[in-house]
């Protein structure tokens, strides 16, 4: 099973005074489940990004810590840099790494969101793919009139009311939490000291007005030399190299040319091998070519699927997760992964040319079930996670434990549709273990039944959580239909159980 990673990377309005943010990084190394990874200051924009990682909880508490921490030690009425901001803790993003999803980093999010609202008195807005309006997902669009034009605003204007947190900025400021995919933060510095002409270069490279897409810019000047400071928030879609390369022929327009770049924070080593592959002009490359790849193995590669040592010790320990849906998602991988095995046994075999068209789709089939019962595996597990932090919301208003009842049965009804997937791919898996008991490699019959035995263990398992998390509701209506759907699967598995009982007999496998 992937162990659980989440990033966290909150931007300070401080940096001129590094006793501060040497308080505030403690703060987060006070959370054992995390690790400081990065610390980068700005003076001129007197602004600090501190990067940590660890799992939901971990980086749930850490930033809670920092942020309270930067609350106390920052005052926003005396604060001067060249970076918009409207907070001590200005923004605060999770971003999920292995083994967790966007889905988990915005309920990190709007959790935070509200303890930082009730507990240090301090407006929050929700932005990215937690916002919970489109005007505020885009970053820029909250920080509009920074700090000082927030602080009149807020108070008269309906629109910049918080998502938490009172609709009064005091000198900690607001605080914009969220959830996103990794973001690069990238300065590109020119060969001038006219903040003009970075601003124009700025406008022409970001989405907003006409530029790249997923491509966030704006012109400053910076320790006496023009920037166009970016944040690039897809590097798949819009490279690096491409981002480098218009600004330079911008720049060209000017009569100006690229002085340096830096980064801010971390980048993955995914958006550098793309950008030395676009420079280098190299035809072909794999990423299997490095060097390091071959010596050092990355986590993600090597925990493409989960490992049974450790997911079984995972599966014995004595938390509620990983648990019985999660087991099932394993069950169904295990038996897809069999059904691959024989469908690739039955290939290339002359003895079964009529069917090889057949084996080949059965094959391509069978691994997309794989990967999507492997990932169940992870997601049976958040789910439940989730369902639980749904009861530790505050009930005591009558809005409260509407909000709270709310998400509880938006929770279950999750908790129930994960497995009731399971469901649905366990029966295509025992589909396509039929197909091959009939008509796959004779030596390999006996796989086929294990594949159909191990998605039928799926299916009880998937079955069971389905149930309960249902008849856990006190409006059991609203589950009616998923349960519904999963009674035809039964059905449905039971007659294909009988058939593949016929088949082996016919073809000597009991």
């Amino acid at each position: 099973m992937t162990t659980q990673l989440i990033e966290c990377i909150p931007n300070f309005s401080e940096a001129r005074r590094p006793e501060v943010i040497d308080q505030i990084a403690a703060a987060i190394q006070s959370v054992s489940e995390v690790k400081l990874l990065d610390r980068s200051s700005d003076l001129d924009h007197n602004r600090t990004v501190l990067t940590f990682a660890g799992t939901a909880a971990g980086v749930e508490e850490a930033a809670f810590r920092a942020i309270k921490t930067a609350s106390e030690l920052i005052d926003l009425d005396h604060h001067t840099g060249a970076h918009p901001r409207i907070g001590a803790t200005d923004v605060c993003p999770f971003v999920p790494l292995s083994g967790a999803t966007m889905e988990e980093c915005v309920a990190i999010a709007k959790r935070l969101g509200e303890r930082v609202g009730n507990e240090l008195s301090i407006p929050v807005y929700l932005y990215e793919a937690a916002a919970t309006r489109p005007g505020r997902v885009n970053l820029e669009n909250i920080r509009k009139g920074q700090y000082e034009g927030l602080k009149v605003e807020v108070e008269s204007n309906p629109e910049r009311k918080p998502d938490f947190g009172p609709a009064k900025l005091g000198s900690a400021g607001a605080t914009v939490i969220g959830a996103r995919n990794p973001l690069i933060a990238f300065n590109v510095y020119l060969t001038t000291d006219d903040a003009d002409i970075a601003k124009k270069i700025a406008k022409a490279v970001r989405h907003s007005s006409g530029g790249l897409r997923f491509v966030k810019g704006l012109g400053l000047l910076v320790d006496g030399r023009a920037q166009v400071s970016m944040n690039l928030t897809n590097f798949r879609e819009t490279p690096v190299a491409r981002v480098v390369e218009i600004i330079r022929r911008e720049a060209a327009r000017y009569g100006v040319g690229i002085h340096h770049s830096e980064l801010v924070g971390l980048i993955p080593q995914e958006a550098l091998v793309d950008a030395a592959v676009w420079y280098t002009q190299l035809d072909a490359f794999s990423p299997e070519q490095i060097l390091e790849s071959r010596l050092f193995p990355s986590p993600a590669a090597a925990s493409d699927s989960p490992q049974p040592a450790s997911f079984i010790e995972e599966l014995a320990a004595p938390t509620p997760t990983p648990g019985g849906g999660s087991a099932g998602a394993y069950a169904g991988a295990m038996g897809a992964a069999l059904v691959a095995m024989v469908a690739g046994l039955t290939i290339g075999k002359k003895k079964y040319a009529e069917v090889e068209a057949e084996m080949q789709a059965i094959r391509v089939m069978a691994e997309k079930l794989r990967k999507e019962l492997t990932q169940a595996v992870d997601d049976d597990a958040a789910s439940f996670e989730v369902l639980m932090a749904t009861f530790k919301l505050p009930k005591e208003t009558d809005e409260q434990k509407s909000t709270r009842s709310d998400a509880i049965i938006k929770a279950t009804l999750n908790a129930a549709h994960i497995p009731l997937n399971v469901a649905e791919d366990a029966v295509k898996v025992m589909e396509l273990a039929l197909k091959c008991a009939k008509d796959g490699n004779a030596n390999a019959i006996s796989d086929s039944m294990s594949g159909f035995a191990m998605a039928r263990a799926a299916l009880t398992a998937a079955g069971c959580n389905v149930r309960i998390n249902i008849n856990s509701l006190e409006d059991k209506s609203v589950g009616e239909k998923m349960l519904k759907e999963l009674k035809n699967l039964e059905k449905k598995a039971d007659k294909l159980e009988k058939e593949i009982q016929k088949v082996m007999k016919e073809r000597g496998g009991i």
